[in-house]
């Protein structure tokens, strides 16, 4: 499987991958606007522009974005991230074509009507407060926002109630006539997919459009330090991260293979000696993320209050170990793990179409996944250890929610790690 690439004359870029055998494909329009390129007045306002996308267009009513896709048996949804927006639907190969003329429609056409803006606004400030009532997902929202202070990059999507009740048509108009041009969209199609009707119909919609430039954000910077949110729960939460490379640093893949090992499944280091030798939590894991210029490499874990200093010292003791006695068995596990976990992946249309517009929104290019399985193979045990022994002495940051009164603070830990 290869990819075809094609870009319009006003930089709308086009991307397809021909699945062979699949009778369904994947298509969307990935916008290079997400919660990074917001203003402080601005944040929160690219996630509500993705819930007013489906609230109707002149062409059509809500119901109908929703008819057409599903009169088909397709499926139409969207997410906004701190780099990207994307709007995308799964639909058979015969409805390709239609499933982008509605994609284009509610991205490029939506009504912004005043009743639907105070019906999604309701919507979202839902949406905050169930994420307040889900500790393990709102402590990684407070944990971005210790890890980037005072950045656009650490700020929350969802943004807070206060600006989400703010917004109005004109902030909508504007956020889009500055970030939603064609050269700030990829059109991204996998599966049962034909290139060239796929560029014809992009270039009937999307060739007219006049370019917006290329926008500016400010570059993300690690800082580190603490967030302690008291609640009556349970259990505590507790989320620690240091920083890790960006995408367009090849030592992800260092960062990624020790995350695996340190916490990416049943035999890693932090689930064997934390769990199951111990019994302290029911989850523990770690994982490293990763954006164009940023990265992230997170270990959370949820324990009772009585606990949490036991596991604490034990996560500390984890960490600085590694960086002695990694095992190459560790490491190939890990490298096993992360190559069959991408090619596993990347056997649906959906993950195909979705890497290969992050891909060429970070490269240009769309590299093959084969230098990606190769880069993973090529970490070994001393890049490994090398990357452990420097996360001792990083920058870090902590969120810790719940029960927090016995629960270390972002000094201590620093001074465990660096003992």
């Amino acid at each position: 499987m290869t990819q075809s690439l094609h870009t319009l004359p006003n930089g709308f870029r086009i991307v397809t991958e021909a699945m062979p055998g699949l009778q369904s494909a994947s298509i969307g329009l990935w916008v290079e606007a997400g919660g990074r390129h917001e203003t402080p007045a601005q944040n929160g306002i690219a996630h509500f522009l993705e819930h007013m996308a489906f609230k109707g267009t002149r062409r059509r009513s809500a119901l109908r974005i929703a008819e057409e896709i599903e009169d088909v048996g397709g499926y139409i949804n969207a997410y906004t991230s701190r780099e990207m927006t994307a709007y995308y639907a799964r639909v058979l190969s015969s409805d390709v074509v239609m499933a982008l003329d509605v994609i284009a429609d509610i991205v490029l056409n939506p009504l912004f009507r005043k009743a639907d803006i105070e019906t999604e606004r309701h919507v979202i400030l839902q949406e905050i407060g169930q994420a307040l009532d889900t500790p393990d997902d709102i402590i990684f929202d407070w944990l971005h926002e210790v890890s980037y202070p005072d950045q656009p990059f650490g700020r929350t999507i969802l943004g807070p109630e206060e600006r989400v009740s703010s917004f109005t048509k004109k902030d909508f108009e504007g956020f889009v006539g500055h970030h939603y041009g064609p050269d700030q969209m990829i059109l991204s199609a996998a599966g049962g997919v034909d290139h060239a009707a796929i560029v014809e119909a992009a270039e009937r919609i999307f060739g007219g459009l006049k370019p917006v430039g290329a926008s500016t954000v400010q570059p993300a910077r690690f800082e580190g330090g603490e967030r302690r949110e008291v609640k009556d729960l349970e259990q505590v939460h507790f989320a620690l991260s240091f920083e890790g490379p960006g995408y367009r640093d090849d030592a992800v893949y260092t960062a990624q293979v020790y995350a695996t090992a340190m916490g990416g499944g049943m035999s890693s280091r932090l689930f064997q000696k934390i769990r199951e030798d111990r019994g302290l939590c029911y989850s523990i894991y770690a994982q490293a993320s990763a954006y164009e210029d940023t990265g992230q490499i997170t270990i959370y874990a949820g324990t009772s209050e009585e606990e949490i200093g036991d596991l604490t010292q034990l996560t500390i003791a984890e960490l600085k170990r590694a960086a002695d006695d990694m095992t190459e068995a560790e490491v190939a596990r890990a490298r096993a793990q992360l190559r069959a976990g991408l090619l596993m992946g990347l056997e649906s249309p959906s993950s195909r179409a979705e890497r290969n517009a992050r891909l060429l929104s970070i490269w240009g290019r769309v590299p093959a996944v084969s230098e990606a399985v190769a880069k993973i193979d090529a970490v070994d045990t001393a890049a490994v250890r090398a990357h452990a022994a420097g996360l001792t002495h990083a920058k870090a940051a902590l969120a810790i929610y719940g029960p927090v009164a016995k629960g270390p603070g972002i000094e201590e830990i620093r001074r465990g790690l660096s003992g």
